[in-house]
């Protein structure tokens, strides 16, 4: 259910009719929450993508290299993030060379809607722009004016780091460095899942 893709070279355009059957609305708050992976050797910032929480929840992965098949995606943007998405997200790309600072803010409706707007309409991003893309958008949404334009994850995860209310948590997995073998773990985890909901639902029928 997860396939790896390469960065803006293999960018993928799902059709409008597959986006609108995987439309996920998520019932916690409006939210917006950044990610950014940091090297475990010498703490470098690798990669940035950004989840917004609005009428309905994506991730914004800007030359990102794990891809859905399950999921439609669009110039970067993956739709239909339910909270095992969410996880398998977030795990795939923890792994012993790299850990996972996860932040998030809750903000207004209004806010998030504006991210959502400006994450479609963003477009595909080429590599080594996913920190640039992710700051360019972030600093036009009303709240986050103190956020500078920047290439480097590091330096836009520092600076959301202090915007009033902001909660990190950190995703640390003994994954080997090869991520291929992180994705063929949730494969499975999600295919055992899909199984297990359909036994279920077949034994209550039978009774």
């Amino acid at each position: 259910m997860l396939l790896l893709g390469a960065c803006a070279t293999d960018t993928r355009y799902d059709s409008v009719d597959q986006i609108n059957a995987a439309r996920y609305v998520h019932n916690g708050p409006s939210s917006i929450t950044l990610y950014t992976m940091v090297n475990t050797s010498n703490g470098s910032g690798a990669h940035t993508s950004m989840m917004v929480n609005a009428s309905q929840r994506v991730i914004f992965d800007p030359a990102g290299s794990v891809s859905f098949s399950g999921l439609p995606e669009n110039a970067d943007v993956l739709y239909g993030i339910t909270p095992k998405y969410e996880r398998a997200y977030e795990s795939a790309h923890a792994r012993k060379t790299f850990y996972v600072a996860i932040q998030k803010i809750d903000v207004s409706p209004e806010v998030a809607e504006q991210a959502l707007n400006l994450v479609l309409s963003n477009g595909a991003v080429v590599q080594t722009f996913c920190a640039k893309a992710t700051s360019s958008i972030l600093r036009q949404l009303p709240g986050f004016e103190s956020i500078g334009s920047t290439f480097y994850p590091n330096n836009l995860r520092d600076q959301f780091a202090k915007l009033p209310g902001v909660t990190e948590r950190i995703l640390v997995e003994q994954d080997e460095d090869d991520k291929t073998l992180a994705v063929q773990r949730l494969e499975a985890e999600l295919a055992q899942q899909i199984e297990t909901r359909v036994e279920g639902r077949s034994t209550t029928a039978d009774r």
